[in-house]
């Protein structure tokens, strides 16, 4: 992004919003780090914004499914607006969420952003709300192609880079952070009565819902799981060059965000029971990631 002063004081109070709101939901992976560049951090930081908002109206508890699809819907709205309607005046914005659509304005037109990826990620959270299952890995992969592969193609954009080897990368990358969150919090999702590991390969290895219902955590699952992690880890090997392929800070940002999910999908495939332990990352972790960001080759 150009200089700060180039900003109009209410977007510049939005993009601080939209920041606070990702420090506030950090957890695995950096999100408009320090390690970015510092033109880039705003902009994605509304992004996340968005996505994060959006992600609240599919799963936070107490409301109603008619509910959360309604929320949705006049969230793809405010966004398909962006563009038609002039932008509020300075003063104008009132709650959080007109925030959120000042900072994304923004970002959109400095950066020239589709609005294809925003609307992809819209779809994904829709079906969070209406599909509990999933037959095969196709389907999983689909969802995943609409609920994460954007992010990572609109961090590219706003890098500045367009170039469908990098996409490609970038997606592989992607996919396999949403599956290590799969797999990360797969007790958690069962809990709210969805299972992201296929029926197909539930099937394969011979496990039974039953068990999950009784809490359970059976050799037939762990296999199921040992298979999901080895597919997972190919994908994060597939992407891994995207990290060396782009320049600057974003490289040590895609870095450490690649290493950040590869080291969670360790702590997974460690947990001996993960339907009722949620593994996450520590400050020892972190001093690991940092040691294994410093030596990357």
């Amino acid at each position: 992004m150009s200089a700060r002063s180039e900003l109009r004081p209410d977007v510049e109070h939005a993009y601080a919003a939209c920041a606070r709101l990702a420090r506030q939901h950090y957890e695995n992976f950096p999100v408009a780090s320090l390690l970015l560049p510092r033109r880039m951090r705003p902009a994605i930081a509304a992004i996340y914004a968005f996505a994060r908002r959006a992600d609240d109206f599919a799963d936070e508890p107490g409301l109603a499914d008619a509910d959360r699809l309604r929320l949705l819907d006049e969230w793809g709205r405010r966004l398909r607006a962006i563009g038609i309607r002039p932008a509020p005046e300075a003063g104008a914005v009132r709650g959080a969420d007109d925030l959120i659509f000042v900072a994304l304005a923004d970002a959109i037109g400095r950066h020239d952003l589709p609005l294809g990826p925003f609307e992809d990620l819209l779809s994904a959270f829709r079906q969070d709300v209406t599909t509990r299952r999933y037959a095969s890995w196709g389907e999983v992969l689909d969802y995943c192609r609409r609920s994460a592969n954007p992010v990572g193609r609109l961090v590219l954009r706003v890098a500045g880079e367009r170039d469908d080897g990098l996409d490609q990368l970038s997606d592989d990358i992607c996919t396999a952070l949403q599956l290590t969150n799969f797999w990360q919090d797969f007790g958690v999702d069962w809990r709210r009565g969805r299972l992201y590991m296929p029926l197909e390969e539930r099937d394969r290895a011979g496990a039974a819902e039953r068990d999950l219902d009784e809490g359970r955590w059976t050799p037939a699952w762990r296999g199921a799981m040992e298979r999901a992690i080895a597919r997972t880890r190919d994908l994060f090997a597939r992407g891994r060059g995207l990290c060396d392929s782009v320049h600057g800070r974003l490289r040590w940002e895609l870095r450490v965000t690649w290493l950040g999910g590869t080291r969670v999908l360790e702590k997974v495939e460690r947990v001996p029971d993960v339907l009722n332990q949620r593994p996450r990352l520590t400050p020892l972790d972190l001093a690991i990631l940092a040691g294994r960001a410093a030596a990357w080759r």
